[in-house]
């Protein structure tokens, strides 16, 4: 489908506003949503390309800054050491709290916009893929497609580096797509392990994939994009979401 040229909202949450980019296909009914978290990078040219095609299958797709009160509205960190470094500071500089309360704040947003047919996804990577993850134990959600999902193992997300998300693993509903690359750095296979058997011993509904691929593989800027895997990838996405938000 065409899609509509990329606009925003800005979005109240408890800490102020935040800045949500929205891309849509060129239908006026009301359709499925996905809340698609970036990496600690934000709104790259990559994260805008990914919403892109997925907003070209029928889905209204909302990527919000996720650093919104540590940033200026509209400001992408570069892929470089400053970029990096900015962004893992701030992954253990804003709370928990924060975090969950933005998607709080985006999913009442959602529920209100005559544009969302209330089937609602959450889709992220890396740091998005956590917090998709978290997200996706909302009542509103109906799946959730997570992408190399950093910190769920070490329970190091959020000021004080001690979340509760494997804890919470029990209350996940959402029919969940997940998405691991077996030579990721961050993401040991004990650490896949763990959440494995966490989502297995608590009847969570998901897939699970694991490819030879490195730390951000479907990132199309960078020696570390596989551009065959992120075609499955994105071939296995499409699919859960009809499965999830339109068959149903």
């Amino acid at each position: 489908m065409r899609i509509k040229p990329a606009y925003h909202h800005d979005i109240e949450t408890p800490s102020g506003l935040m800045r949500t980019h929205c891309f849509s296909p060129q239908t006026e009914r009301a359709i499925p949503a996905v809340i698609l978290y970036s990496e600690i990078y934000q709104m790259t040219g990559p994260i805008a390309r990914t919403a892109a095609m997925i907003a070209g299958q029928g889905y209204l797709v909302l990527v919000p800054e996720v650093y919104h009160e540590f940033a200026e509205p509209g400001e992408a960190f570069a892929y470089d050491k400053a970029g990096t470094d900015r962004g893992n500071l701030l992954k253990v500089t804003k709370s928990i709290e924060a975090f969950d309360s933005d998607t709080r704040s985006l999913l009442d947003f959602l529920i209100a916009l005559k544009e969302c047919n209330q089937r609602i996804a959450t889709m992220g990577i890396c740091l998005g893929g956590h917090l998709a993850f978290r997200a996706a134990m909302n009542a509103e959600i109906n799946a959730g497609i997570c992408l190399y999902a950093t910190d769920i193992h070490k329970r190091s997300l959020g000021a004080g580096m001690n979340d509760n998300t494997l804890d919470l693993i029990p209350s996940l509903r959402a029919d969940m797509l997940m998405i691991w690359g077996r030579q990721d750095p961050h993401i040991s296979t004990e650490g896949r392990r763990l959440i494995y058997d966490a989502m297995t011993a608590a009847n969570v509904r998901f897939a699970w994939h694991e490819f030879n691929g490195e730390h951000a593989f479907m990132r199309d800027e960078g020696h570390r994009y596989d551009s065959a895997v992120a075609h499955i990838v994105y071939t296995l996405t499409y699919q859960h979401l009809r499965e999830t938000l339109l068959w149903h």
